[in-house]
């Protein structure tokens, strides 16, 4: 029995390494299931904490293409629904509008950060700061094949500004 739970603990203490080093070195690349080796490099990655009964949260980073593609969608344990979402000045009005797709030009930085967001809608619990939660990037490549990448990114406080240097990673 004491050789079984050694070798339990020892699977618990690799998971949380693995985790820990997931959220905390920047990287939003933890486990690309599904995507092509390298396809998309995102950086930058956090989502804004909530206070209690807030139903809406974003989410923020960098993403970067190695190819032409498209975000076509997303999905969080963390929240019913997600969506990308384009905030923009019109008539001197702030909009929030959802876009059914953003364009990843190759070797392109495009920025989720004032205009272009990842709107997490019917949160399921509070987002407190030092949590991270997980996202799933939906991606149609130029050829038309379909990628998934998961990220996982840090909970930042309400006052957080939309935009962070820190090292990017693939």
């Amino acid at each position: 029995m004491t050789g079984l739970f050694a070798q339990h603990a020892t699977i618990a203490r690799v998971l949380a390494l693995f985790i820990a080093l997931c959220v905390f070195s920047g990287s939003a690349i933890c486990a690309p299931a599904g995507a092509a080796p390298g396809l998309l490099r995102v950086s930058d990655a956090w989502v804004r904490a909530t206070v209690e009964g807030q139903t809406g949260s974003g989410a923020f980073m960098q993403l970067r293409s190695r190819e032409d593609a498209r975000l076509v969608g997303a999905s969080s344990p963390v929240a019913e629904k997600v969506e990308i979402h384009e905030m923009r000045l019109v008539n001197d009005l702030m909009t929030m509008r959802r876009v059914e797709s953003l364009p990843l030009p190759a070797d392109t930085t495009v920025a989720l950060d004032h205009g272009y967001h990842i709107m997490l809608i019917g949160l399921k619990r509070q987002l407190l700061v030092g949590q991270s939660v997980t996202i799933t990037l939906q991606l149609l490549d130029a050829r038309g094949a379909k990628h998934a990448v998961d990220i996982v990114a840090p909970v930042r406080a309400l006052n957080t500004p939309s935009v962070r240097s820190s090292p990017s990673h693939e």
